[in-house]
């Protein structure tokens, strides 16, 4: 069959939709000059070293871009590690500080008589107005325009309440109302004085809960060990006595929100040298980052320019309608989260410099691109491992099995969250593990990997019959139907898919890419010596 018949047929993959009959008048030199910029755009980089000498510059800046992101993050990551240790440690040493009796061992730090209830107050409040003559840290009182924070103590109360357990009567209004007193630092009081001058009144029929307020403000000054600017703290606290449950046990939690700010005025011996090589470090990755952004735009757009060549050239030559699945061969994925990765790569660094710079102190947002961005840059990396088949069976086999996995897993979704509903409304109430939504998902989902099976049952057996029985069957059917079966099908539809590629790839299966790729199979110069398992063949 001759250049001036059907230059372009099927091949392997025959579709209607895709292939038609081709004209009878072609320009063989176009054609060949087409299959060698076909042939060329699909080679691997060392394919194309061979074939022109043009160097991998792209391979070799991911790599390096490896080793300089993941030594970024873990610069990053120490640094965000003593700003996470510094918080942790302040809350459990306001608990100790703030909380009458507090053991780190009591997971449920309640009082059960009013004279516990002033007692505790009382206490949180004399310990707050002598924390700088008794904190071993460096905490002061927040100050704003030369006024001291006061610490608040907020009642939150039913508007009226006439309860009669005895009659069983009752008379509720159920608006709440909230009521505080206000006590400033310094304040000279005595224990005594300090009873009988606040005038705090708890009417325990009314009252729903007391929340103490008070704002402490710190300096972390771990990272001058590492030559790295202290950032400042604002600590506001909130010790609430919860009442609503009217249970005659009133449970005590301490939540503290932090701020990190900037301080106004700050110097470090020697740190100016440590900071300006950090400076410049982000400033490479910046750069690499960068350069690393455009060349996987430009091959993009250079793929995208050449789909509409192929489109044009099939429907001029050929008449040939070209299927989305044929284009999409043309723009590379890997690229694309290539792009991604340098994205938030550039976004993290320069808030990263920010935050080393204390013009900024968004760790959390910084801690997210950067993590992303590594995660991505490694997962890259992957795109040279396409061309070696052995080793790129694993994302074959992903890629393969996805369609199959999400409508497994949307089918698997539904039952798990039928038992999660199930086990909140019945086991909620007799069971912690089953208390609210979140964590009875996550108590199945433990159940799932073999965790929380033996304290599951243990925890319920002094209730009821009913309960118990109903804990058992609950139980006895999620565990083999989620162990033994669903997880046994859906690692079977990996292995299946597995075995189907790994025939089908080294048989030389006809696949999408080697429709689009045949289009240069007849290029008889040197770049078909190095590329022979090109699609679409030509006549």
């Amino acid at each position: 069959m001759s250049d001036g018949e059907h230059f372009l047929s099927g091949g392997p993959n025959n579709h209607p939709a895709c292939h038609r009959t081709a004209k009878s008048h072609v320009d063989p030199q176009s054609v060949e000059n087409f299959r060698r910029k076909l042939k060329y755009f699909f080679m691997s980089p060392c394919q194309k070293y061979r074939a022109r000498g043009r160097k991998p510059w792209k391979m070799m800046l991911q790599i390096l871009k490896i080793a300089i992101i993941t030594f970024q993050l873990v610069s990053f990551g120490l640094s965000n590690e003593m700003m996470v240790t510094f918080k942790e440690g302040n809350i459990v040493a306001f608990k100790h500080f703030f909380l009458k009796n507090y053991q780190d061992r009591n997971k449920d730090y309640a009082l059960y008589t009013k004279h516990e209830v002033h007692d505790h107050i009382l206490y949180i409040i004399n310990r707050y107005l002598h924390l700088q003559d008794l904190t071993v840290d460096n905490h002061a009182f927040e100050r704003i325009d030369e006024v001291f924070t006061p610490l608040s103590v907020c009642q939150e109360l039913y508007r009226h309440a006439n309860i009669l357990p005895v009659n069983e009567t009752f008379d509720i209004d159920p608006h709440v109302e909230t009521e505080c007193l206000y006590f400033y630092p310094f304040s000279l009081f005595k224990k005594d004085d300090l009873e009988n001058d606040m005038n705090l009144t708890l009417d325990f029929q009314r009252l729903l809960a007391v929340n103490i307020y008070l704002k402490v403000k710190a300096i972390n000054l771990q990272t001058v060990h590492y030559k790295e600017l202290p950032d400042c703290y604002d600590f506001a606290i909130n010790i609430k006595f919860d009442n609503h449950a009217h249970s005659g046990k009133i449970k005590i939690t301490l939540r503290s929100d932090v701020q990190i700010k900037v301080c106004k005025d700050w110097n470090v011996s020697g740190s100016n040298l440590h900071y300006q090589l950090i400076v410049l470090f982000d400033c490479v990755v910046i750069c690499s980052c960068l350069l690393s952004l455009i060349l996987c735009t430009r091959s993009v757009y250079k793929g995208v320019l050449l789909q509409f060549e192929y489109i044009t050239f099939a429907s001029i030559y050929h008449n040939k309608r070209v299927c989305w699945s044929e284009r999409m061969e043309f723009i590379n994925g890997w690229y694309i989260l290539i792009i991604i990765s340098d994205t938030l790569t550039i976004a993290g660094s320069v808030l990263k410099i920010c935050i080393q710079s204390k013009e900024l102190t968004n760790y959390d947002v910084c801690s997210i691109l950067l993590g992303t961005a590594t995660m991505l840059v490694w997962t890259g990396v992957m795109r040279y491992f396409s061309f070696f088949q052995k080793y790129y069976i694993l994302i074959l086999t992903l890629q393969a099995a996805l369609p199959n996995v999400i409508r497994f897993s949307f089918c698997a979704v539904m039952i798990f969250l039928s038992y999660c509903f199930c086990g909140w409304i019945v086991l909620g109430p007799h069971h912690e593990n089953f208390r609210s939504f979140n964590t009875v998902a996550n108590c199945l989902f433990s159940m799932i990997n073999g965790d929380e099976i033996y304290s599951t049952f243990t925890k319920i057996r002094d209730k009821n019959d009913l309960v118990w029985m109903f804990s058992r069957m609950y139980i006895y059917t999620f565990v083999p139907l989620f162990t033994f079966m669903i997880l046994s099908l859906f690692i079977a539809l990996f292995t299946d898919t597995y075995e189907t590629i790994k025939v089908s790839r080294f048989s030389s299966a006809a696949t999408t890419a080697a429709v689009v790729q045949e289009i240069a199979s007849r290029c008889f110069d040197f770049l078909c010596k190095l590329c022979k398992n090109c699609g679409l063949t030509f006549y």
